[in-house]
């Protein structure tokens, strides 16, 4: 099988390239990732001269090179989206443009080359917000989304949906939660709470860190698409949750006590716009279609990540020094 993945050389897109070259010798993969802010190909190091895997350079709005890669691909495995809330909050142009925009060239190629195989990668933000006491979404949920990012991958979701009706096409979505784990970017909270404690910087706490996500490790995620490409029931929606429920001020104790530190160490900023409250995601439907459940707790995935930073501290520090955007021009010359 021959998988064509978008986004591949950002956090989730990465780790799903490792878990599937790992998993499937027969498998090949294109990685097409027009490398944003958030692609790194430091993320994919180890795989780059593997003969399985192509990297594309290249922006899923191009037509002619989304076409020509599509009528290579079996399986479309699409990733690729600016996901940022912060970022959408202060320019949400970026987001209609790729999350939109390019999800619509995707599919149109995937239509006019033989109605491809295509899964499509979306978030728990399309659901809105939930009070405390609420049931945690599930497939059925009705969407609200609260953020120029939600709303963008909420209309994608749309798309793919619409296609799936009118034209037939084979496709499959996924809503996950809060995903954790080696190589994100360090702008969102795990990363970068880890990152600024090694570098001796307190870590930022929204309004009064009662947020509550739901955390699942990014591993769990790869296997659940995995199952979902393989054995998922075409047209239909599966909602993937880590089963971790906690408050922001939570996570930021568990890391502050598996790298001994004390709460001195937390500054409290002003609360981001449109903050949602909860998310939390019922994952029954794939345990019950496709016996998919999380594998790895909070407890051990948490400890796991934390490691990783601590071990690949290169890798982050080219991050946040900015050097990682030289690293396609070393390797591709280009």
């Amino acid at each position: 099988m021959k998988l064509l993945v978008t986004g591949g050389a950002g956090f989730i897109g990465s780790n799903f390239i490792h878990y599937i070259l790992k998993k499937y010798p027969n498998y090949k993969i294109i990685n097409l990732d027009v490398l944003t802010y958030a692609g790194n190909l430091e993320n994919l190091k180890e795989v780059e001269n593997d003969p399985r895997y192509e990297f594309v350079k290249g922006d899923i709005v191009d037509e002619k090179l989304v076409n020509n890669l599509v009528k290579k691909s079996d399986v479309i495995v699409h990733f690729a989206a600016e996901s940022h809330v912060d970022r959408s909050i202060l320019n949400s142009g970026d987001f209609v443009r790729t999350n939109i925009n390019g999800t619509h060239t995707l599919l149109e190629a995937a239509k006019n080359n033989g109605n491809k195989r295509f899964h499509h990668i979306s978030t728990d933000e399309v659901f809105g917000s939930l009070g405390m006491d609420d049931p945690a979404f599930n497939e059925n949920t009705s969407y609200d989304p609260h953020s120029p990012y939600s709303a963008s991958k909420a209309s994608s979701d749309h798309l793919v949906r619409a296609y799936f009706h009118t034209h037939d096409l084979p496709i499959t979505i996924s809503n996950c939660s809060n995903n954790y784990g080696p190589y994100q970017f360090p702008e969102k909270l795990i990363p970068l709470f880890v990152t600024n404690l090694m570098e001796g910087e307190k870590i930022p706490i929204y309004g009064d860190g009662k947020n509550v996500r739901d955390w699942l490790f990014v591993e769990d995620h790869c296997r659940a698409i995995d199952m979902i490409i393989h054995e998922g029931k075409i047209g239909e929606t599966y909602c993937i949750g880590g089963n971790s429920e906690k408050t922001n001020m939570e996570i930021t104790r568990e890391i502050l006590k598996i790298m001994n530190k004390g709460e001195e160490n937390i500054k409290y900023v002003k609360d981001r716009l449109g903050h949602d409250k909860r998310y939390a995601i019922n994952f029954s439907k794939i345990k019950q279609e496709l016996g998919w459940k999380p594998q790895i707790s909070f407890e051990e995935g948490i400890q796991k990540t934390v490691e990783w930073y601590k071990d690949n501290e290169s890798w982050w520090r080219s991050i946040k020094s900015g050097k990682y955007k030289n690293y396609y021009k070393k390797q591709y010359g280009k």
